[in-house]
C-alpha cells in the first residue's frame, strides 16, 4: 500500500497534461489523517528489536517504503497554495526521525532518513535569499522551517551528532574510532557528513533568522 501510493504521487507529479492541485488534493485529503497516524505508529517503534538488525528484513523494506513516501509527500507539497497536515508531518514531528536515526536500525535506513531531512531543510530555498525573506511570503512553510530547525538544534546540542556513524561499520561523527568488533579500517561516508552538517548549518540560519532577540541569536 505504502509503495502504491508513493508511485502514484511520483506519476502525478511526472504528468504535466493534468491539473496535479486538484488530482493530489482529492487523492491525499481523505487520507491525512490515516497517514499522520500512520506516522506516529510507524516512527514511535521500537526500533531496536530484532526485527531490525538485517537491512534485508521485511521490517527494513516497509520501513524504506515508507522513507519514500515520505519523499513522495514532500515533493508533492509543492502544488498546493495550503499544504496538507500529512505534507507537513516531516517537519512539524521530526523529533521522531532524529530519534530513528539515533537507534540501532540499519545503516541504510539511517542514511535514507538524513538525505531525507537535507532534502526537507533545503526545500524551495533560494540562493539569494536575503533574511529568510522568502518564507515570511508562506507562513506555513516558514512555521515548518522553524519547527524543524529548533528540533534539529536541540539534539545537536546534546550527544546526538556522537551517536551517528558516518559508514556501515567503519567509523562515527564524533571520532574515527571502529565500532566493537570491527577491524577494517573502511573510510567515512562523505555523502552522509556532507549532508549533516548542511542540516546543521541551515538550521542556524534560519533560527538566527527568524529569532526576535539578540540573546536568542547568541
Amino acid at each position: 500500500c505504502l509503495w502504491t501510493l508513493a508511485a502514484i504521487l511520483k506519476e502525478t507529479l511526472k504528468d504535466a497534461l493534468v491539473p496535479r492541485a486538484g488530482v493530489l488534493k482529492k487523492l491525499l485529503a481523505p487520507l491525512d489523517a490515516v497517514l499522520e497516524g500512520f506516522y506516529n505508529a510507524i516512527l514511535l517503534h521500537h526500533f531496536d528489536s530484532h526485527h531490525y538488525t538485517s537491512p534485508y528484513s521485511e521490517a527494513t523494506n516497509n520501513l524504506i517504503s515508507f522513507i519514500d513516501l515520505l519523499e513522495a509527500l514532500l515533493a508533492s507539497r509543492t502544488e498546493l497554495e495550503l499544504p496538507l497536515r500529512c505534507q507537513r508531518i516531516l517537519f512539524l514531528k521530526v523529533s521522531y526521525v532524529l530519534n530513528l536515526i539515533s537507534s540501532s536500525v540499519p545503516y541504510v535506513i539511517k542514511k535514507k532518513f538524513i538525505l531525507l531531512l537535507k532534502k526537507c531543510i533545503l526545500y524551495n530555498s533560494r540562493e539569494d535569499a536575503k533574511s529568510g525573506s522568502l518564507f515570511l511570503q508562506t507562513p506555513s512553510l516558514c512555521e515548518d522551517m522553524l519547527a524543524l530547525s529548533n528540533a534539529v538544534l536541540q539534539v545537536v546540542n546534546l550527544t546526538w551528532l556522537n551517536q551517528i556513524p558516518l559508514g556501515g561499520k567503519s567509523s562515527y561523527f564524533g571520532s574515527s574510532e571502529a565500532a566493537p568488533g570491527d577491524d577494517s579500517q573502511g573510510g567515512s561516508d562523505q555523502t552522509v557528513l556532507r549532508a549533516l552538517s548542511l542540516v546543521v548549518l541551515k538550521a542556524l540560519e534560519f533560527k538566527i533568522y527568524n529569532s526576535a532577540t539578540e540573546a536568542e541569536i547568541k
